[in-house]
């Protein structure tokens, strides 16, 4: 056990540092396994030495990043926790004050982790991006805040978003209305990470316009898509058919993200899941990115996280 004081030289920072009743530093507690005494701005930290340097290195990064203007709040704490965790080295002012867009309610969408830096980073250079990983790891939505900054930036002319209509153990015919009506509850997620980003009502302005389309994947059949950016979401559950349908829609001037989840697949046995055999396919094709995300990159509920350990766990004997 070991002892280590860190003093900061602003105490309005480091009030800003420690949280409201010290949330952070208790964040930091709790996921770094050491005690901190607080006294003004000088924290005593002790515990075990690899937790003690984590813990200081953590605190010492997250105050940069407050003298950087940026606002910092518990969540946040806990992502850069996990990715000092998983990379020590990792500087935290490279990943966090990325800013991807600033949504309709003036917050800010950036990456939290070292993996959505690199995903952030892959659709900025590339016309064609795979984002490919477990549930929560911010696949979809950074997509969307991607193209909503392009469209607001003018590099492209419409967004649309396409999602396979496949059943997770229900059946579409069951549903009450028309097709239209049938397949909505599919496309909902691509609308709620719309209207966080441009507000409801402009949201909805954009989609009457025709400038922003969500539609299910076989609407895309026959079409060339110029000027947009697309994002294909929930792609493990498009047939080797279908991938290869939508790949081939891409116009002049425009940007495809493939978002998909290789463990929730929703086909019957006897067909093959396009996102699986485009990584086969198209992998080593120069201006096509394949970016994976973990367990750690999950922003959602910190349960969300160990659910997902657990069911990799009984994957991994069963295999």
């Amino acid at each position: 056990m070991i002892r280590e004081e860190i003093t900061f030289a602003d105490n309005h920072l480091a009030l800003l540092l420690y949280g409201d009743l010290n949330r952070n530093l208790k964040i930091i507690e709790e996921s770094g396994g050491v005690a901190i005494q607080v006294r003004g701005a000088t924290l005593a930290l002790s515990g075990r030495e690899h937790e003690v340097a984590l813990a200081a290195s953590a605190l010492h990064k997250l105050y940069e990043l407050i003298r950087a203007g940026y606002p910092l709040y518990p969540p946040d704490v806990a992502y850069a926790m996990r990715v000092l965790e998983s990379s020590p080295k990792a500087v935290l002012k490279d990943i966090f004050l990325d800013k991807v867009y600033i949504t309709a309610e003036h917050k800010v969408v950036s990456p939290k982790s070292i993996n959505q830096k690199h995903y952030i980073d892959a659709i900025r250079r590339h016309d064609i991006v795979f984002g490919i990983g477990p549930a929560g790891t911010g696949k979809t939505y950074l997509a969307v805040a991607m193209a909503a900054a392009a469209y607001a930036a003018r590099q492209v002319k419409s967004i649309i978003l396409a999602r396979p209509a496949v059943e997770a153990g229900e059946r579409l015919g069951f549903l009450p209305g028309d097709l239209a009506q049938k397949v909505n509850p599919y496309l909902r997620p691509l609308q709620d990470a719309l209207q966080d980003m441009l507000g409801s009502s402009r949201a909805s302005e954009l989609l009457e316009e025709g400038v922003i389309e969500i539609a299910p994947l076989a609407f895309m059949r026959g079409r060339t898509l110029n000027n947009a950016f697309v994002i294909l979401d929930e792609a493990q559950n498009t047939t080797s058919e279908q991938m290869k349908m939508f790949l081939t829609r891409l116009g002049f001037n425009s940007k495809a993200v493939i978002t998909g989840d290789i463990t929730q697949v929703d086909l019957p046995p006897e067909k093959r899941s396009g996102l699986v055999e485009a990584r086969r396919l198209l992998g080593k094709i120069g201006g096509i990115a394949f970016c994976d995300f973990s367990e750690v990159d999950v922003v959602r509920h910190p349960l969300v996280q160990k659910i997902i350990l657990a069911y990799a766990k009984q994957e991994r004997r069963r295999k």
